[in-house]
């Protein structure tokens, strides 16, 4: 399975393993144990998520060098800021028991619902990111859920602009205004909830089309993400679903049913709005 080429050159394997719901301890540590045994090299986790501790134990108790493993986490919303943002990267290296990171995502924006001076506040963050990026401690850095309103207003202050946008993706809820955006500015988009937290799994056109690749429908929804240049990052606890989630080399979706699956609208959205959130 080939990278993709963040904008900065720096390789990111094209299936992440998503760690959110798992909880820390031993289901996390078992969890990431086994995609790393299936082949995963590229783990996402995040300070909310409240695991980072079971995936640093994971990887350093796994027979692979850190520098096989690309490993990601995330600014939650309560460290936003420049001073902020330093601390909290410091104890999501300590808990990842890790000199750095490979990629550091600011988990949401600040939104106008939330504050007058939004703009100001993810600006702020995103320097503390910047010199983060400078000072090496981060192969590469972005944001999650930022839609086109609030990359807009970034590009007016940022000097280094996002590697990665990680947002929700998935048939059914593809996003297409930020995805263009995010393609014309060399900024990879990661999928988060690719097979929509489990919702997709039982659409009948889903269904009908994996089965004539004789696939599941997670794992045609993952091809569906890797076809439209978009990183999908599947979760999963079940060993046999880590294991087939990875399985996606061996069909290729054709245009016809790119073109069904492209026509799904609101089928399996989580209903969060980045800029209507109140976290």
């Amino acid at each position: 399975m080939n990278d993709f080429i963040l904008n900065n050159g720096l390789p990111i394997p094209a299936i992440g393993f998503g760690t959110w719901q798992i909880r820390d301890g031993k289901p996390v540590v078992d969890a990431v144990t086994a995609a790393l045994a299936d082949g995963y090299r590229h783990i996402d986790t995040a300070a909310a998520y409240k695991n980072e501790a079971g995936v640093g134990t994971a990887i350093s108790e796994s027979t692979l060098q850190r520098k096989d493993i690309f490993l990601t986490t995330k600014l939650w919303n309560t460290d936003r800021g420049y001073d902020a943002t330093l601390g909290a990267f410091e104890r999501s290296l300590q808990l990842l028991q890790t000199d750095y990171l490979d990629l550091y995502l600011v988990h949401w924006p600040a939104n106008s619902k939330q504050f007058d001076n939004w703009k100001n506040i993810n600006a702020d963050t995103w320097k503390a990111f910047e010199a983060l990026y400078r000072q090496g401690r981060v192969k590469a850095i972005g944001v999650c859920n930022f839609m086109v309103k609030h990359l807009d207003a970034l590009k007016e202050t940022a000097e280094i602009f996002p590697m990665v946008n990680q947002i929700e993706y998935h048939p059914g809820h593809t996003q297409d205004d930020v995805v263009a955006w995010c393609k014309n500015e060399k900024t990879l988009v990661e999928a988060w909830s690719p097979i929509g937290s489990g919702r997709l799994l039982d659409n009948q056109l889903l269904k009908e089309i994996a089965a004539k690749y004789k696939v599941g429908v997670a794992q045609l929804c993952i091809k569906f993400c890797l076809q439209q240049e978009v990183l999908p990052l599947p979760k999963s606890v079940t060993p046999a679903y880590i294991k087939s989630n990875f399985e996606v080399d061996g069909f290729t979706i054709d245009a016809a049913d790119m073109n069904k699956m492209n026509a799904l609208k609101n089928e399996g959205w989580s209903g969060l709005d980045p800029d209507k959130v109140d976290f």
